[in-house]
This record gives C-alpha cells, sequence and structure tokens, in this order.
C-alpha cells in the first residue's frame, strides 16, 4: 500500500465513508486516551498500516486517508484505562470491529487472544492480555457502490391485512430440495423462485427473519454441541451476517428484499439491542467493550467491573447513552433507507426502554422512534418483556408499536388442551385482548397474536409432547421452559394410535383456525403449518442441524393438507371484511340494525350470561359480527365430544364458510334458532347474509 498522507477529516458520519478520492473514518469513544485505525489486506490477514486518529471532536475521533476505495479492510485499536473496578476495559492488543461498519470480512475464531484479560490468570477479568486479537477476529471492510432498485417500493400492507410469517434464513432453506445447494442457507436461497412462490401461494403478507446482523455462529471449543443457532448474540448492528452470504456481497440482502416486494411481500427483521454477543465481564473484546464500555454498557452501580443486566444474557446495552441511542437510531434508519425492510421486531424491548433500571414509557428510545420520520413510517413490533425488575411490561408500548401478546399464546393453548378456567381469558384474547391494548387510542391490531414462534414448542411438538426434551442441548434438560400448556393426546411423541392421531389433526386445526379468526395481528412460525417437528425440543436455540431446519422432503400427507387448510384460513381472514376493523368492540348496538358491534353466544343460542362467564368447566363459547348486510358467527368447541348448538336468532340466509374438522354433516339444517352438531375439538364459521 503506498503511504497517504491523513487529513483530520470529519466526525460526521460515523462509521467509514467513500467520497470518490479516499475514506473518513469516525469512531465514538468517551474516554479513550488515544485511537488507531489498522489497515489490512483485502483478506484482513495482514495489517498493512496504521494511523493515529488525532482529532477529536465531541468525543468523535476521526481521520480521513486519501486513496483508500471500497473494500479495504480495517479495524481500531483503543488505548485508555484498564481499570475494571471503575468500568473501563481499553486494551489496544484487541483489534476492534468498526460498531458502524456495514461489511465484515474474515471468521471469528475462539481464541484466548480475543479475550481482554488473560485466561489462564487467577485474576480471571482483572488481568491484562498482551496477546494480539487481529489474527482471530473478523475486520470491517469499506462499502460503497449503488444497488439499483429499479422501481423498488415498500408493499406498506395495511396491518388490518398483515399476516406474519416467522422464520430462519438458514433453517428455512438449508433442506429445500428445489433450491441449488450451493445457495441454501442463504439469503439468496429466500428469494428462489420456490421459496417466494410457496409465500405467495400460502398467503403470507410479511416473512419476519431471525436476527440477521452479524452473530457469533459456533463460538464454542471444537467437539461441543452447543451453537448460536437462532442469532441472538449480535456484534454488529450494521453488517449482515456472514454466513447468510452466498458471495459475501451485502447486495445479496438487498436483492432478497427487492424480490419479496416485487412479490406484495414485506420484509421484517428481529433486532437485538438489548445487548450483544460479548457478553458479561468473562466475555471477549472484540467492539464495544475495548472501544468504551463505561459507555457502551450499563455498569452495576455498586461495583463497576460488574454489568447491570435485565437481559439474561451478561450486559445490557446502555441505550441510555445518547451516542449508544444514536447509533441504534442510525441502524435502523440504515436498514430502512439503504437496505429497505418494512418493520422490526424488538427483542426484550423493556430493556431498552429503561431510565437507569426501571421502565419508562417516557424514555429517551421511545421518544426518538416516535419523532422520527424514517421510523414511524414503518412497522414496530416489541417483544415487551425482559428478566429484570418489573420487566413484564405487555401493553405498556405506546400507540403506534405492535407487541407480542403471550396472554393470548397461553389463553389458546390451555384453551385447546381442555383446561377449565379459560372462558373469559378466551373471550378476550379472540376480540382483540382490549383488557391489554385498550388505552391511548391504540387500535385493534396492537396485539401480535400467536400460538407458537421460535422460542418454544412448534404446533405439532405442542400436540404431541406433554413435556419438553432438550437433552440434545447439553443443559440435562435444565434449559427451556416448562410452562408449554401442551398435551400430547395420548401418547408422548411419535404415535401410530389412529385415535392420538386425529386428535393431533383437530387440535392443531383448532389452534391455527382460532389464530387466523382471532382479532389483533396474527403470526405464526414458518413449518407449523407443514406440522413441523422438533422432537420435542422447546429451545432449540444451539440446534444447527434437522432439529430446527424444515425438512422439506418429509413433509407427510398430514401436513401437505394442513398446508393446503392454512391457506383456505389465511384466505378465509383476507375475505372477512370484519378483522378491516381498527377500533376495539364495545358490545353495544350499533345503528338502527339491533345487531351489537360483538356479541358472545352459547350453544342455547342465547348470549352469554355472567353465569356463562364464570362457568369453569365451559369449554365452548361462539361470537357475531355484523358486517355491513351481513354477520359472521365462529363457535369454538374444545370438548372431546360432538355437541348440540342451537344458532342464535339472527334473520338471514346461512352458509358454512370453514369448519376445522371437515365432518361438519348439518349444512342442510341452517338457519336461526335450529340446531346441528358441532363436531368435537372444533371451529366453525358461518355468514349468515341479511
Amino acid at each position: 500500500m503506498a503511504a497517504a498522507r491523513p487529513q483530520p477529516g470529519n466526525p460526521f458520519p460515523l462509521g467509514s465513508r467513500y467520497d470518490g478520492k479516499g475514506v473518513n473514518f469516525a469512531l465514538f469513544s468517551a474516554n479513550a486516551e488515544k485511537v488507531e485505525l489498522c489497515l489490512f489486506d483485502e483478506s484482513g490477514a495482514d495489517e498493512l498500516k496504521r494511523y493515529e486518529l488525532k482529532e477529536n471532536d465531541n468525543n468523535i475521533w476521526h481521520i480521513y486517508i486519501p486513496g483508500l476505495k471500497p473494500g479495504q479492510a480495517y479495524g481500531y485499536r483503543v488505548y485508555g484505562p484498564y481499570l475494571p473496578e471503575q468500568g473501563h476495559r481499553f486494551n489496544p492488543n484487541k483489534l476492534l470491529i468498526d460498531p458502524y461498519g456495514k461489511k465484515l470480512v474474515g471468521k471469528l475464531i475462539w481464541h484466548k487472544a480475543i479475550f481482554g484479560y488473560d485466561v489462564d490468570s487467577p485474576d480471571a477479568d482483572l488481568s491484562f492480555s498482551t496477546l494480539d486479537s487481529a489474527p482471530y477476529v473478523p475486520k470491517s471492510a469499506v462499502v460503497a457502490g449503488s444497488f439499483d432498485w429499479e422501481d423498488d417500493r415498500h408493499p406498506h400492507t395495511r396491518i388490518e391485512n398483515t399476516v406474519i410469517y416467522e422464520t430462519h434464513v438458514r433453517g428455512y432453506t438449508k433442506l429445500h430440495p428445489k433450491i441449488p445447494d450451493r445457495d441454501r442457507g442463504t439469503f439468496k436461497a429466500l428469494m428462489h423462485h420456490s421459496s417466494i412462490n410457496y409465500l405467495r401461494w400460502l398467503g403470507v403478507t410479511a416473512v419476519e427473519l431471525l436476527p440477521v446482523h452479524a452473530f457469533f455462529g459456533n463460538r464454542h471449543k471444537k467437539g461441543w454441541i452447543a451453537d448460536n443457532y437462532w442469532g441472538y448474540e449480535s456484534f454488529s448492528f450494521f453488517a449482515p451476517e456472514q454466513s447468510y452470504l452466498c458471495h459475501g456481497e451485502i447486495d445479496e440482502f438487498k436483492q432478497m428484499v427487492k424480490t419479496m416486494h416485487a412479490a406484495g411481500l414485506e420484509v421484517f427483521l428481529d433486532v437485538v439491542f438489548n445487548h450483544t454477543g460479548e457478553g458479561n465481564q468473562m466475555g471477549p473484546t472484540l467492539c464495544y467493550r475495548g472501544i468504551d464500555n463505561a459507555s457502551y454498557y450499563t455498569l452495576n452501580n455498586e461495583n463497576k467491573r460488574y454489568y447491570y443486566d435485565s437481559t439474561g444474557t451478561g450486559a445490557s446495552f446502555n441505550v441510555q447513552n445518547p451516542y449508544v441511542l444514536k447509533l441504534v437510531m442510525d441502524s435502523l434508519r440504515y436498514w430502512v433507507e439503504e437496505m429497505h425492510v418494512d418493520g422490526f421486531r424488538f427483542d426484550l424491548a423493556t430493556t431498552l426502554c429503561r431510565y437507569r433500571t426501571d421502565f419508562k414509557k417516557d424514555c429517551g428510545f421511545l421518544y426518538a422512534v416516535k419523532q422520527d420520520p424514517v421510523l414511524n413510517k414503518v412497522k414496530l413490533i416489541a417483544e415487551p418483556w425482559d428478566v429484570g425488575y418489573a420487566g413484564y411490561q405487555v401493553g405498556s408500548f405506546p400507540p403506534g408499536w405492535f407487541e407480542w401478546n403471550d396472554k393470548y399464546r397461553d389463553t389458546v393453548r390451555r384453551f385447546w388442551k381442555g383446561d377449565t378456567y379459560q372462558i373469559p381469558d378466551m373471550g378476550n384474547r379472540l376480540s382483540g385482548s382490549s383488557d391489554v391494548f385498550n388505552h391511548e387510542n391504540r387500535n385493534i391490531t396492537s396485539g401480535v397474536n400467536f400460538v407458537t414462534a421460535h422460542d418454544g414448542f412448534t404446533l405439532y411438538d405442542l400436540v404431541s409432547y406433554n413435556t419438553k426434551h432438550n437433552f440434545s442441548n447439553g443443559e440435562d434438560n435444565r434449559d427451556g421452559s416448562n410452562s408449554n400448556w401442551s398435551w400430547n393426546s395420548g401418547e408422548e411423541g411419535e404415535s401410530l394410535d389412529r385415535r392420538v392421531i386425529e386428535n393431533r389433526k383437530l387440535r392443531a386445526r383448532g389452534m391455527m383456525a382460532t389464530l387466523m379468526l382471532s382479532f389483533g395481528t396474527p403470526m405464526f412460525l414458518a413449518g407449523d403449518e407443514l406440522l413441523n417437528t422438533r422432537f420435542g425440543n422447546n429451545n432449540p436455540y444451539c440446534q444447527d442441524n434437522v432439529i430446527s431446519w424444515i425438512v422439506w422432503d418429509a413433509v407427510r400427507e398430514s401436513g401437505r393438507n394442513m398446508a393446503r387448510f392454512v391457506r383456505r384460513l389465511i384466505r378465509l381472514r383476507k375475505k372477512l371484511k370484519i378483522f378491516d376493523r381498527r377500533r376495539f368492540f364495545e358490545g353495544k348496538v350499533q345503528g338502527r340494525k339491533g345487531m351489537k358491534d360483538l356479541a358472545w353466544y352459547n350453544e342455547r343460542g342465547v348470549e352469554f350470561s355472567s353465569a356463562d362467564w364464570n362457568d369453569n368447566t365451559r369449554r365452548m363459547l361462539a361470537y357475531a359480527v355484523p358486517d355491513g348486510a351481513s354477520s359472521v358467527l365462529c363457535i369454538f368447541n374444545a370438548r372431546a365430544a360432538e355437541t348440540e348448538w342451537r344458532l342464535p336468532g339472527i334473520a338471514g340466509n346461512w352458509s358454512l364458510l370453514m369448519d376445522s374438522s371437515e365432518s361438519f354433516s348439518d349444512e342442510n339444517s341452517l338457519g336461526m334458532h335450529k340446531i346441528i352438531r358441532v363436531p368435537a375439538w372444533s371451529v366453525l364459521v358461518f355468514e349468515i347474509k341479511k
């Protein structure tokens, strides 16, 4: 590399920026004493040159190097005090990636040199490591150039019409038989025409991807079975995960989004800003810890050697710091403006909303998002809890936010398990969970309804296992939730008993039908429509194998039938105009038609009384909602027996739209006050036209 005379450069934008003649570098650190920029060859293997960043404006260190071009690999060495008990862990022997780096080159090698302390020292993290980590860590790379988005546009699907499909880039595509082997497990595989066509056929409107920010992959010692498969240990909030890039180019992600958009599909990202892959004081020094530990992480007030942790992963990211908050906001805007994504799901979002250690609705993060002209145009979904004090905050996020509704998950599971005491909660969950979200003029779509997600049993396992089977995770089955509200239908795991198989089919269909016929925003886990199994593992975070992958070639006829059923459900939901509403129900008569906007009926054909709501053994209920010149009646029967049901006194022409059991035989006797037989474990949907 020819020597280039550095220039002062500019403090903004942060990160590296190519201007056609050279590259500007800018890095935040409030407590550093010296910063060096290290340039490497294109592969990131050999260090070529170092420059000291002598300019510091308001805690932003910066330099401009003429002649550098896109593709230049680089990292930082940051000098300062190594005083863990005061919260400082600077160590210039550790090469650090750029927090704003858009691309990474090279792999992370799990070696003792990546730790800021001497791992062999009896003083543990109070010791100081002199080993150079550069050979073992990825480097940031300068990016530039233009991507031809052509006429790409955000689909902007109305939230009332949104159906979310949660999936994993690798798990969804790794065993797909129609995708070339070389592409599987990557963004390129996700945009393959067979993948896109299937999503369109199914009818979902949004694909929510588990974390795609660069994360630690196989970080454990050789031979150890655990791996970070899900990706919830991000160490860069701008660079995409390298293993998801087929040819190492970030344009592959852009092309995937562009292809999704052309098919009318939105792309949501699961983002993890609450913590990083550096973990607690015993973790490695790869980026934030070495740049400015006291700024990037929330420290323990009593001993700054340790961290405050509301995430259960080692250390909470310090979004209370304005520079760190800016990093989060800049990352979100980057993925919207430059990568064209349509929304985000925020992992453990409560942590982002803490002031000191308390959750605050008037926190800086929520204010920053609310006023942002880019972010207030995309869909924002909170996982509204963490493991810290008062961390459960379902219903506490402001208008404009959507929230994962675990109350919905648990109630629906228990109802279809046959538990008692579920009817009052079931009424709330079906009608949009107004007890949780109906405040501050929030919409009925605020709750993201789900029965399954990446964390927990799949739909098939929910009806096939009574207990978790996580032994392959290597933690003696101690990990994962014990509160699954599952029932194996009479036999644990795989079964050849026809009665068991039939019960599983009926309850799986009943839960999926309930999801699509509930008010709120539905989300389901990829593979559930195929009755995919994880063999009873409810915490496969470390299973990068057939436990977590969708085994497309192994899908049975029952799975294909289930997929066709889910497709019909989604089409039915889109057809029924009752789900177009945004306001919560009031249970009052609307206009001159004499019908309430929502009415609940029992099997006697009359509206629910307090006795019905308080009947602890009841396992059936129905709702009726008017829709212009027609009404929709949905009956939910979680009883193990066929039940006589008198249809309510709603005048009009009755027609059956859906029977989840596919065994309803009274279609010729439909009409108000008629007595029908509702199949066991079933959901029936009727349309009544005036």
